[in-house]
């Protein structure tokens, strides 16, 4: 389906309380994920998507936390169900299960067998936590390191000090994607990448193809590099979400929630456009 003026009207989001908000077709893709009410104990008295729009408010807005709109569930609620679902792996989870749902309905299989690599640097605040200086960019902050299949899912993140060399940090992303991905294990790269290092790095994990995607040395200007272009549009994806502007964040793990939070966002508004059914 063309994303034509037809298509933008068949497909906004005017008769929603706020643009960041679920639409049935969009809960019905997140429900079947959340956790249950407790047997014992108190019942629950709040409302779990309400809970899940708040967080997708505060992804998209970039808000602080006391900065939720008053229709919403209480900013300590939200936190307090952020921070379990954080924890727990469930955003982490969420995502993957939408991954696959996304894949098979670009017809491929739901597991990936090549990947991108690339990462992103991002300045911080002065919350504090992990910090560090990439002198080529000249950004102080923090690196993001993430891996997308070849469409541009992602489906390997790792947050680190932006001091962390590409070939460094690569490792770590890998290495975390071999249980959740088995067949994933031809990655392309950009020339950050090169050299025996990270395949030193790699050699006791697997049999990894690390494929680099050079720049010509005669190119003048831009140049689209293929593959490459690839997790490059995914990161333009995920800033859509004006919580990943910076780093605002003193855990790693809130800021790795938090660009789960995005792609979760992304997957879902896709699936439900093309009124995908799991």
């Amino acid at each position: 389906m063309p994303w034509d003026d037809t298509a933008r009207r068949d497909h906004a989001r005017r008769a929603e309380r706020y643009a960041s908000d679920l639409t049935e077709r969009e809960w019905s893709l997140i429900a079947p994920f959340l956790p249950p009410p407790r047997r014992q104990g108190r019942p629950r008295t709040t409302d779990l998507r309400e809970v899940m729009n708040a967080i997708l408010y505060m992804a998209s807005a970039g808000c602080q936390w006391r900065m939720l709109p008053k229709d919403l569930p209480p900013p300590s609620t939200v936190q307090r169900y952020f921070y379990d679902w954080r924890d727990s792996g469930l955003l982490r989870t969420i995502s993957n299960h939408l991954v696959m749902a996304g894949r098979e309905l670009e017809g491929r299989e739901a597991s990936p067998t090549a990947g991108v690599i690339d990462s992103q640097s991002v300045k911080t605040t002065e919350s504090g936590g992990v910090c560090g200086f990439d002198a080529g960019k000249k950004v102080k902050g923090r690196k993001r390191h993430i891996v997308t299949d070849t469409l541009g899912l992602m489906v390997g993140l790792v947050v680190q000090g932006a001091d962390v060399q590409d070939r460094d940090g690569a490792p770590e992303v890998l290495k975390s994607i071999r249980a959740r991905w088995p067949w994933l294990r031809h990655v392309f790269a950009d020339g950050g990448y090169a050299g025996p290092k990270l395949k030193d790095a790699m050699s006791g994990c697997g049999d990894w193809t690390i494929e680099i995607i050079k720049r010509s040395d005669s190119a003048k200007g831009f140049e689209v590099l293929p593959r490459r272009w690839v997790v490059e549009r995914t990161f333009a994806w995920l800033g859509r979400s004006r919580r990943l502007a910076k780093d605002w964040e003193k855990s790693i793990a809130s800021a790795e929630a938090w660009i789960l939070v995005a792609h979760i966002r992304l997957l879902t508004r896709r699936l439900a456009r093309y009124c995908y059914v799991s």
